[in-house]
């Protein structure tokens, strides 16, 4: 059956999307399915083969300190821009940090976490040497970025998906 419908529930939603801007009548209905069907069947072909989510535990640690820090983050930049820096110089840099992560859907997250947070931004990542290029608003010290990283985000999200 996953191999007719290979994601039911996005078919049925594409399909009723679909009836409500049309109007209902047989041909829309068969138009409507075949449309939530061709979807669900394209999705399932582009959809990545990846670890599963073993523990759903880490994750939710995770948001908590994610909301905390993009909290702390946006206080610290605010007054960053308003003060013009520590000591009235903020000094942006790029630090390069060695990730251990090499499943697509922990480092899609890795990466929603660095961009939701002020002051820093994933600016790429090299799959080869799994080195992550990362933007910082305000840096102080290069190691403290890769110590936060490594060990505050990755590996609650290596918990998770391991």
């Amino acid at each position: 059956m996953t191999r007719l419908v290979p994601h039911p529930l996005l078919s049925l939603v594409l399909m009723l999307v679909w009836l409500l801007l049309t109007r209902l009548s047989p041909g829309n209905l068969v138009l409507g399915l075949a449309v939530g069907l061709l979807a669900g069947w394209s999705f399932a072909r582009l959809e990545p083969e990846g670890k599963r989510l073993r523990s759903l535990r880490p994750l939710i640690r995770l948001m908590a300190i994610v909301s905390q820090d993009i909290l702390r983050s946006n206080l610290a930049v605010a007054r960053l821009i308003l003060r013009g820096g520590q000591h009235g110089r903020r000094h942006s840099a790029f630090v390069e940090i060695p990730l251990r992560l090499t499943d697509p859907a922990p480092l899609a997250l890795l990466a929603m976490v660095i961009t939701a947070t002020p002051g820093t931004a994933w600016i790429a990542y090299d799959k080869d040497s799994g080195i992550l290029l990362l933007h910082v608003f305000d840096m102080v010290e290069g190691s403290d970025w890769s110590r936060l990283i490594r060990d505050r985000y990755e590996a609650l999200l290596l918990e998770a998906f391991a």
